[in-house]
């Protein structure tokens, strides 16, 4: 009796024909995966280990400065609404009647070394609070709180597109965040509890970034009290004179590339120690504008990461580089320049400039260094601070000068 005998002839399993075609394209296909994975991945390789910067002088004291600091950190993201301050209509965003700040703290996992100093970083234009991550990080690891927004209406996906203009509106952020920080360190249910020292507040940050931290440091009616130490990372200032800084003087430094296409030193950097009282100007040669932020690091290999950054702004700005804002600062007598003209992405053609993350290095022992200096309860580690920015910086990396105010 065969096997199938007595199945029905509809139930009777059948062989089906190879397909020899299909074998063949799956095959191929497999390969081509296989080939897309190791490429993908390679790239993925050479893109965290290529072009790796040269390391600061082993022994040197930049060597040690630039380590991440003995604290562990802790990461927060969190969305901020401020109800009492609406955000601008702007294109085809009709506005709103708050303004909602997407926001990440970093402070130290270690209760034996608060309260900490706080520190608020703020972006760029066309940016984002994610630019300064690494920097964050680092001051987190070395006994600071870090709080930084995105802005409403300045970062690169804002409605209706980004707005310079709206720069006059974020010291008003900025007072808001130091705000929630210190009411969270009076909250015995926060893990801010006691962890915030309500008298060592400082603000920084890049580009726009570097203005805001300005105009909240300094401005008469936008500025911050409780904020005692400001730097700015190649902030415009050209359209401030010498009487803006001197309504309420306090530490500054102004840290600056001499190639920078987007913000020119000579019309920002270079009269700080001119115009403002005992500041201070951090150059760092070939070092571009976009070279400041976390992102260049994906820039390295070109030539100057300014020529992509140039191609960002300008694309942001549009037409509204052709509108006025300056009065939107405040008038003359603030000490606002009217007849003031930003110089953006003139230079042609554009100089080779260092590695991104050579850069970043040298931003980290400058910060770090600077807010050390003001804000470190040790007298011996605020001394070494200032030691470090006026004598070894420069004698040691020499990508760097360093100028201060002689009055």
């Amino acid at each position: 009796m065969r096997a199938d005998e007595g199945v029905p002839r509809s139930l009777t399993l059948k062989r089906l024909p190879h397909n020899t075609g299909i074998d063949t394209f799956m095959k191929t296909l497999l390969k081509v995966l296989l080939v897309l994975f190791l490429v993908v991945g390679l790239v993925l390789w050479v893109l965290a280990t290529g072009k790796q910067p040269e390391p600061f002088v082993p022994g040197s004291e930049s060597a040690a400065r630039v380590q991440p600091g003995p604290l562990p950190v802790v990461k927060v993201e969190r969305d901020y609404v401020d109800t009492s301050r609406p955000a601008s209509a702007n294109g085809d965003y009709p506005g709103a009647d708050e303004r909602r700040l997407e926001t990440t703290l970093w402070y130290p996992n270690d209760r034996q070394s608060a309260p900490y100093p706080l520190l608020v970083y703020s972006h760029g234009f066309s940016s984002s609070r994610q630019e300064g991550e690494s920097l964050a990080a680092y001051l987190a690891s070395h006994g600071y709180i870090v709080i930084a927004p995105t802005f409403p209406l300045t970062h690169m996906r804002a409605p209706g597109g980004p707005r310079v203009q709206d720069v006059v509106n974020q010291p008003g952020d900025v007072t808001f965040l130091i705000d929630e920080v210190l009411a969270a360190a009076d909250d015995p249910g926060s893990a801010l509890y006691q962890q915030v020292d309500p008298e060592r507040i400082g603000a920084l940050g890049l580009s726009l970034g570097g203005l805001t931290s300005t105009l909240a440091a300094f401005h008469p009616q936008l500025r911050d009290p409780r904020i005692t130490a400001a730097l700015s990372i190649a902030g415009p200032t050209f359209v401030f004179t010498e009487a803006f800084y001197r309504h309420h003087p306090l530490p500054f430094l102004m840290l600056a590339g001499d190639i920078d296409a987007i913000v020119p030193w000579e019309d920002n950097a270079q009269p700080v120690p001119e115009q403002v009282p005992g500041g201070e100007l951090v150059t760092l040669r070939g070092a571009s504008h976009a070279g400041f932020a976390d992102p260049a690091a994906m820039m390295r290999w070109l030539s100057n990461p300014d020529a992509v950054g140039c191609w960002i702004v300008q694309r942001s700005m549009g037409d509204s580089q052709e509108e006025p804002w300056y009065d939107l600062i405040g008038p003359p007598e603030m000490g606002i320049n009217y007849s003031a003209e930003a110089a953006l992405c003139t230079m042609d053609p554009l100089p080779e400039a260092m590695n991104p993350l050579r850069q970043q290095m040298l931003t980290r022992v400058v910060v770090g260094s600077f807010f050390d200096r003001e804000f470190s309860r040790s007298a011996a580690t605020r001394e070494a601070a200032d030691r470090y920015l006026q004598e070894v910086l420069a004698d040691e990396l020499l990508e760097a000068s360093y100028v201060r105010a002689t009055d």
